[in-house]
């Protein structure tokens, strides 16, 4: 019936993926009906902590249209981060994966700003704005509704070929084009791995995360002293948390991402125990020059690798 919006959506697809993106989908720019009252509960309890911008432009939240003016399309993306790189010492301070390399806003956003180019250069002039992960924009609802997986107990978006260790994005843009069926079908199952392995008990239940809970929180969004309740429960992570996504079994099906700016700094997985402990901004400032670890500026993560220290009692005097 509209022949230019279905070649248009396979031109888009095909340009995001010379681009390196792993799963593009499109969906319809309208209002978010389902995530309207389920923001507003997560909000109400609380579960947000600290991050007060989350309260924030509820309505643009829910309606790209208010961020686009004539928004007819939103285009999700999804770049794979996964990795089999380890740090070496078993008994350091550990560092989420998907800060092993280039901060993931930078890349992504360099890729979106070309993928925009090109659907100039080969459709005309089309208006629009990139998204990653620092705007209003449920990107995990977007890519629910775009085809790209399903939301799973632990609140990422899983795929069923490729698992969840991804980055969303998205495009808004003000071109007609073939919408994708959302992913509707939850492959979750009876599974509560992600919910029995959290170390914070962050996953308060299917689906629902209280996000001041979490590790990736208290790591890095909170910028207060870390509550002393939580100092058995850490699993010695300084910057992020990874533990829902290792166990999850659609993980295994993970493939490596092939995106050099991802690669960990060289000296980065070196680091031991005592090194990280006795880290000095000189060293904080090379090892993450560009990096996502920089968002928690050295003092954070120097509170970060305090916190993680076993508790020492002050030694007294017993001479006689």
């Amino acid at each position: 019936m509209f022949p230019s919006r279905s070649r248009y959506s396979a031109l888009i697809k095909e340009e995001a993926r010379k681009l390196g993106f792993m799963h593009c989908g499109i969906s319809k720019a309208e209002f978010l009906e389902e995530e309207a009252p389920r923001l507003e509960a997560w909000l109400k309890q609380g579960y947000h902590g600290q991050m007060s911008y989350m309260e924030n432009h509820f309505d643009k939240r829910l309606d790209p249209r208010k961020l686009v003016e004539g928004a007819r399309s939103v285009i999700s993306l999804s770049l794979n981060y996964y990795t089999d790189a380890r740090q070496e010492d078993p008994d350091a301070p550990k560092i989420s994966k998907y800060a092993y390399g280039i901060d993931y806003h930078t890349v992504i956003k360099e890729k979106l700003k070309r993928l925009l180019e090109v659907i100039n250069e080969l459709i005309g002039e089309v208006h629009g704005r990139a998204f990653v992960d620092s705007a209003p924009v449920l990107d995990k609802a977007w890519a629910k509704k775009s085809g790209l997986g399903w939301m799973g107990k632990n609140t990422n978006l899983i795929n069923k070929n490729s698992g969840s260790f991804f980055f969303l994005a998205e495009l808004i843009v003000d071109l007609d084009l073939e919408y994708d069926t959302p992913g509707t079908k939850d492959h979750c199952g009876t599974c509560t791995r992600c919910i029995d392995a959290c170390p914070t008990q962050a996953i308060v239940g299917p689906y629902q995360v209280d996000g001041s809970r979490c590790i990736s929180y208290l790591t890095i969004e909170l910028k207060d002293e870390l509550p002393s309740g939580f100092k058995e429960q850490m699993g010695n992570w300084m910057f992020g948390c990874d533990v829902c996504q290792d166990v999850c079994p659609w993980n295994r099906f993970s493939t490596l991402h092939n995106e050099a700016a991802f690669m960990p700094h060289p000296e980065l997985l070196k680091m031991n125990k005592t090194n990280w402990e006795e880290i000095t901004e000189e060293v904080f400032q090379k090892l993450f020059k560009g990096s996502a670890v920089k968002r928690t500026k050295y003092n954070g993560l120097k509170r970060n690798i305090e916190f993680l220290k076993p508790f020492q009692p002050m030694e007294t005097n017993h001479s006689k």
